[in-house]
């Protein structure tokens, strides 16, 4: 069901006050220090952040998909590392909404509304990426309980996280997805959080490398249940239909940030006694900045509504994701560049939001993985004659 259209309005407005007034201040300050955003992480839970698309029933705000996009842009624009926070948290809730059994919808989801039980997403492994039917770590059962060995790699939130979304090969050889309750923090009864690794960009939140070793997960864990058994990688990637729409968002409000600072700098810097907005070299980069930047909000708020209209979206959400992606890495690229040197230093934003747009462009799926979905869509709808 759509959102109340005055209300999503009201809700995206308030983020984007929110958002000018004490994000993007003080968003510096956390990135180069790679300090995890406490206050502004408050914030997002006072508003109800991590129960957006949580349905009503179990204590959320049953957001739409399009409204929850506008969301994740406005708070992009101002600090892309919120956006990952919150990302991983509405994959693990989206998960147990969709697939999960109804005493996993209750036993989770209203714990999940407030941001004290925050949920972590487990696919890759050191060895298997988008490659995800490489995965090794696997789960043993034993009795009412599975016992999982194994290491996963790239685990956004993991240190921080209550709940895991893992995926594991099951003595079958199929993958199964286990909802692994954690304590925030560190080590927990077979887990360990092994590394943390050091990233170009998207600082401020930890991503890490997680080690199992005889951890064991109640039968009653499984995702879906019995019903559920085998059917991990398929919910998964389900779930990051969405997750695609979500970095096409984020994608958009990184080139927001990017374009607004561009076109600030254009006006106020001059060169041969005139603001270099008026030489006509810039004037072309910023019409193709912007062209690319609302190509890609049209794209992402298509896929968004299509989802909303129940609608498969693997092509559309890998389409939105593609496009908006590369177009923020371009648009972040140009904006450096009208900076010209200024643009090279910590004192100016466009630097952070250069070296966060390549996570955009490889995270949820590659943008060759993208393409590779979206030529088999295009096969399936248009087979020859």
């Amino acid at each position: 069901m759509a959102t109340d259209q005055a209300l999503a309005d009201e809700i995206v407005d308030t983020i984007r006050t929110w958002v000018d007034r004490e994000v993007m201040p003080n968003a510096a300050e956390f990135e180069h220090s790679d300090t995890f955003p406490q206050a502004m992480f408050d914030q997002m839970c006072d508003f109800g952040l991590f129960g957006s698309t949580i349905p009503e029933e179990y204590g959320g705000l049953g957001l739409d998909i399009t409204t929850y996009a506008r969301i994740i842009e406005e708070i992009s624009r101002g600090f892309m590392s919120l956006a990952g926070i919150l990302n991983t948290h509405k994959i693990g809730a989206t998960m147990i909404g969709r697939f999960g059994t109804e005493e996993q919808r209750q036993r989770f989801l209203p714990r999940m509304c407030d941001g004290s039980f925050r949920a972590a997403f487990s696919l890759s492994e050191p060895d298997a990426g988008s490659d995800t039917g490489a995965i090794r770590c696997r789960a043993e059962r034993d009795g009412d309980e599975w016992v999982v060995n194994g290491t996963k790699f790239w685990v956004t939130n993991g240190q921080r996280s209550s709940l895991v979304m893992l995926m594991a090969r099951t003595p079958d050889d199929r993958i199964t997805c286990f909802l692994v309750e954690k304590e925030p923090g560190g080590s927990f009864e077979g887990i360990t959080v092994s590394k943390n690794i050091e990233k170009l960009g998207y600082k401020g939140l930890e991503t890490v490398e997680m080690s199992y070793v005889d951890h064991r997960v109640p039968h009653a864990n499984v995702l879906g249940g019995d019903e559920g058994m085998g059917h991990g990688r398929q919910y998964a990637l389900s779930a990051l239909e969405l997750g695609r729409i979500n970095v096409a968002a984020r994608s958009v409000g990184v080139a927001q940030a990017a374009f607004d600072a561009a076109m600030r700098y254009a006006q106020q810097r001059e060169t041969f006694g005139r603001p270099i907005y008026e030489h006509q070299a810039i004037q072309f980069k910023l019409a193709d900045m912007a062209t690319k930047l609302q190509a890609a909000r049209l794209m992402t708020y298509d896929a968004a509504r299509r989802a909303d209209a129940g609608q498969r979206v693997d092509m559309e959400a890998g389409m939105a994701k593609l496009f908006a992606s590369e177009a923020a890495f371009e648009i972040a690229t140009e904006a450096l560049r009208i900076h010209g040197g200024n643009g090279y230093t910590t004192e100016f934003p466009v630097e952070r939001y250069f070296r966060d747009t390549p996570l955009m462009i490889i995270g949820e799926g590659t943008s060759e993985i993208q393409k590779m979905v979206i030529a088999r869509k295009l096969l399936e709808r248009y087979p020859a004659e």
